[in-house]
């Protein structure tokens, strides 16, 4: 290929784009979500209403919105990675003020036709805006302390206001998608071990300044039984109905543990609970296999990534990916606290799976532009 074709390959036509789609990864989400639409059918006893329909039709609509996100040339992400940011943290502020109030927490924006979760977006625009800071920085750069504090207040601040709202869960999420972008970009491994030693040193403070329901997870995690009927009854619920599925489950719309309501937020939250209780490890050893499939195209097209822009954003992705079903996987099995993270795709959410699917579309975006270097300032440039 000429450097001339590497320099117009972020102007291909719309239908050459189209072909260099990944397409096996786009029959992927489409295979989860529609495991998602027929789970949430049967949460509801066997009917389309009132999650399945609204699922399907997000679905519907999020994947041609994913596919132009793709079409779309690399450097438009880049130019707009920065203000989109402020305007997620402007939302993020405004949750406070202005934000709806559910289950005791105040995380959403009521726009009427739907209830938008800033925190969500917030998890897409930390990805572009790193990236963009740490594409045209050299490891010398990444190397100053100095350089670092911008990216470190761009990962904390939204980390605080979202751990305000409270929503411990989102809070780790971006915390760790942050660390893990900042690795990627060249950090020593040492910095982490002196963060994480005065993160350790921070804890009684953390701990004193924690909601009591927070606390009360906590110390649920550590003995459920000791509230089996309160705090400890979400997690023995989970770990009962996960136990009951066997090795084949008790099939499609017969969980019992799901369909007689013993297991709490079984739209959301315990989807996957629901899911293993009615399929059993066979099936939920599938849908991990089919995330894990998810992660390693996307870890695929990171690798191959002809910029670091691209490559970080793509990293980001797939980190974000891994941080939904790991942590949403061990919350409902158990092994740490039940911190209220989806399983995307799968558990019922709007803005969860619009922020999902932006984040999909980012990911095929570096994939369908692989020849497209952008230069120090954004421009392309031959690879």
């Amino acid at each position: 290929m000429t450097a001339w074709t590497r320099l117009r390959s972020a102007e291909l036509p719309f239908r050459d784009k189209l072909a260099d789609l990944h397409w096996p990864f786009v029959t992927l989400i489409l295979l989860i979500g529609l495991i998602g639409y027929a789970l949430l059918y049967s949460a509801a006893g066997g009917s389309h209403d009132p999650w399945a329909w609204r699922h399907g039709l997000r679905l519907l609509l999020f994947v041609p919105m994913m596919v132009g996100i793709a079409m779309v040339d690399p450097r438009f992400w880049y130019k707009i990675a920065y203000p989109l940011y402020v305007v997620a943290f402007v939302l993020l502020v405004a949750v406070d003020v202005l934000g709806h109030i559910s289950k005791g927490a105040q995380r959403w924006l009521d726009l009427g036709v739907i209830q938008l979760q800033p925190s969500e977006l917030m998890k897409v625009a930390l990805v572009l805006s790193l990236a963009r800071y740490f594409h045209s920085a050299y490891l010398s750069d990444v190397k100053r302390p100095l350089f670092l504090i911008p990216p470190l207040a761009a990962i904390g601040l939204p980390a605080l206001l979202v751990l305000a709202q409270p929503d411990l869960g989102t809070a780790v999420m971006l915390g760790a998608s942050g660390v893990g972008l900042l690795f990627m970009a060249g950090v020593r491994i040492w910095k982490f071990a002196l963060a994480g030693a005065l993160g350790a040193a921070v804890v009684p403070v953390a701990w004193s300044k924690m909601h009591d329901y927070q606390r009360q997870r906590i110390l649920t995690f550590m003995d459920p039984e000791q509230d089996p009927l309160g705090s400890g009854y979400h997690i023995i619920q989970s770990k009962i109905a996960l136990g009951s599925g066997g090795f084949w489950g008790k099939g499609w719309l017969h969980g019992t543990q799901a369909q007689l309501s013993f297991l709490p937020e079984k739209q959301t939250d315990f989807a996957f609970t629901m899911l293993a209780e009615e399929t059993g490890f066979v099936g939920a050893l599938v849908v991990l296999g089919l995330f894990m499939a998810l992660l390693l195209v996307g870890l695929s097209i990171a690798l191959k990534a002809p910029s670091q822009f691209s490559r970080l954003v793509a990293a980001g992705m797939v980190i974000n990916l891994m941080l939904y079903a790991v942590i949403n996987v061990s919350m409902v099995t158990g092994l740490i606290p039940v911190v209220g993270v989806p399983l995307p795709l799968i558990s019922y959410g709007g803005t969860a799976m619009l922020a999902v699917m932006f984040g999909f579309g980012l990911l095929l975006n570096v994939g369908v532009h692989r020849e497209a270097r952008l230069g120090p300032k954004g421009e392309t440039e031959p690879g």
